[in-house]
């Protein structure tokens, strides 16, 4: 079960709605929480539990529309409840586990939570705080750490909640009997007014953004807005961050897909105030940094995936492979030196192999042309719409004729409806060697929209889209079982897979 990032966000409204954004990589964000999975939830009054069932009501009911996801009403009302069950106390038992928590990983929680403590009063970010708090050691922020320590506790008891919950995610899937169970992702970077940047000020480069040169798909380059780590500082301290945060990473969880895991060699860098096209590749010491990758997952007993789609160099594929970290093959991208597709048999083995991801339209708005309808109304295209919609249509009839001679799809189909297009695809998918196959809840459940527009950021709802079918419909987690375009790719792929295995 590959998840997005759960990285912490903004300790109070306005949340970030973008994962890829978060605050702390190393800390959990409590949005994810289940209230009523906290086992001081059972200690509350009737009184309190019926205020908290009265926060969730309009959240529930909310959950049944189409409307956009509203991260700032779900933490608010979240926040509220979690308020009420704080006070609820600690049984001797739950007191120890919660120190053990605490005293597992004292800095890292301290200096998150007394970030969080602070920015409840300035603002959640730390370059527009009085220039005394800039500093995390300072005798200013001491002093705070004693004036705000029931905020502190707060914030860090949030923390063992949700490892809490998230180490019991994990038991459930490997009960159920998954054999890795839940994948988490790891972003390229965290906010630069974050806690992160604002503790390890030590290695972090300000006034650089990382971001991609410009493209195939994303013509005008992207700009992440994170900041990078500075190369030579990192190989002083021999990759202890990057240690220190892998292992937060994979404690509660079976595997890790590292974003742009391409950053292990080389970063794109952006100077502020300048476009993407306009940055420069800057080198890292790849033989620490995928050592260190290596060793920690290893350690944790997990399995590591690196998403290394774009602008790869071939030897940084092989350098990985031999660490035993696998890659990323997106169908879309998988095409021979003419540009036609590549037969699934001539894909690599040590990957995840995809037909898409979270920065591309579903599979249903390629077949339908609404992946060049949605760039060319954002502005993102390079080239005229006409000619990208006549490269568009050329590639997909080659993928139809790929599929027709797969036995996939009828040979010269043209018109195959959308659910019928994603389940040959993912069918597809099976024919590779791939040892791990991504299927996305978005295109099994019909859904035309994508998650998120690079290079986009007011302009398009990213990271707020909430599951929906083909006719715009939304669907909840209890619909999927008897969902019939879950069901048709579900049994594309296990079907698929057996006959590979049989094979």
């Amino acid at each position: 079960m590959l998840v997005n990032p759960l990285h912490a966000a903004e300790p109070q409204p306005p949340v970030s709605p973008s994962p890829y954004l978060p605050m702390s990589r190393r800390q959990i964000s409590p949005l994810y929480l289940r209230i009523e999975d906290i086992s001081e939830y059972q200690g509350l009054s009737a009184g309190d539990r019926a205020r908290v069932e009265a926060l969730a009501a309009p959240l529930r009911a909310a959950s049944s529309t189409a409307a956009l996801i509203d991260r700032d009403a779900v933490w608010a009302a979240k926040r509220a409840a979690l308020e009420l069950i704080r006070a609820v106390p600690l049984t001797a038992g739950r007191r120890a586990e919660l120190d053990a928590f605490l005293a597992r990983d004292r800095r890292a929680i301290e200096d998150w939570a007394t970030w969080c403590a602070i920015a409840e009063v300035h603002g959640p970010d730390w370059r527009s705080w009085p220039a005394a708090l800039a500093d995390p050691g300072s005798a200013e922020v001491a002093a705070l750490r004693r004036e705000l320590a029931g905020r502190i506790g707060f914030h860090a008891w949030l923390q063992w909640l949700a490892a809490e919950q998230l180490a019991a995610a994990q038991r459930a899937a490997r009960r159920a009997g998954m054999s890795t169970g839940v994948i988490t992702d790891l972003a390229v970077g965290a906010h630069p007014g974050g806690a992160d940047a604002w503790a390890r000020q030590d290695v972090i480069v300000p006034g650089i953004s990382v971001g991609a040169p410009p493209d195939e798909f994303n013509q005008r380059g992207q700009n992440w807005t994170l900041p990078p780590w500075h190369p030579g500082r990192l190989a002083a301290q021999a990759g202890r961050p990057l240690a220190e945060l892998i292992a937060a990473c994979t404690r509660n969880s079976g595997g890790l897909r590292v974003d742009h895991v391409m950053g292990l060699a080389r970063l794109w860098w952006i100077p502020a105030g300048m476009s993407p096209d306009l940055g420069t590749y800057v080198r890292y010491d790849h033989e620490l940094m995928g050592g260190v990758l290596a060793a920690e997952v290893a350690r944790a007993g997990a399995l590591a995936i690196g998403e290394d789609l774009g602008t790869v160099e071939p030897w940084l594929r092989k350098f990985l492979a031999g660490r035993r970290v696998l890659g990323t093959s997106m169908l879309w991208f998988e095409r021979r030196a003419d540009g036609t597709p590549r037969r699934p048999g001539r894909w690599r083995r040590g990957c995840l192999a995809t037909v898409g991801t979270h920065d591309m339209p579903p599979a249903a708005a390629f077949l339908t042309g609404e992946q060049v309808t949605i760039r060319a109304g954002l502005g993102l295209l390079t080239q005229p719409e006409a000619e990208e919609r006549a490269a568009a249509e050329a590639e997909m009839n080659q993928w139809l004729a790929m599929l027709g001679r797969e036995g996939l799809l009828p040979r010269h189909a043209q018109h195959p409806s959308p659910e019928e297009f994603t389940v040959a695809l993912y069918g597809y998918l099976t024919r590779t060697p791939a040892v791990l196959i991504g299927v996305s809840l978005a295109e099994a459940a019909g859904e035309r929209r994508p998650q998120n527009m690079p290079g986009t950021v007011d302009e398009y709802p990213n990271w707020r889209i909430p599951l929906a079918d083909a006719d715009g419909q939304p669907v909840l987690l209890e619909d999927l079982p008897a969902h019939g375009g879950v069901r048709a790719v579900a049994q594309a792929v296990s079907g698929g897979l057996n006959s590979r295995s049989r094979r």
